[in-house]
């Protein structure tokens, strides 16, 4: 379980449309991850804009950076967003009596 302190820190570095789009695209990705200029192209950053939410996301302990040759990989680090999940959600319906209030809604299709 994380502590507290480093809760706040992860849904800080979401807190912010483009980190949360950048966050949420290297989930899609999986463990192996994206090259920055994919995701430059993908998001419409600029390098340098892009650069600093990276920096952000892995201070935070969202990201993994693996390097390849000449490029480096960012991953989602899933164990920590496990970890704030899991933290998130410790003490779900702890009060509650209700049976149904931690369970998930069924996916909609379409």
């Amino acid at each position: 379980m994380i502590e507290s302190s480093s809760a706040v820190q992860q849904l800080s570095a979401l807190a912010q449309a483009a980190r949360l789009a950048i966050f949420r695209r290297l989930v899609v990705a999986g463990p192996a991850g994206l090259c920055p200029s994919e995701l430059q192209a993908e998001l419409a950053l600029t390098p340098s804009v892009l650069s600093f939410h990276l920096k952000e996301l892995k201070t935070a302990g969202l990201l993994t950076v693996r390097p390849d040759g000449r490029h480096l990989y960012y991953a989602a680090d899933f164990a920590a967003m496990t970890g704030l999940i899991a933290y998130l959600t410790e003490n779900c319906c702890a009060d509650s009596t209700a049976d149904a209030c931690c369970e998930t809604a069924p996916c909609a299709t379409s």
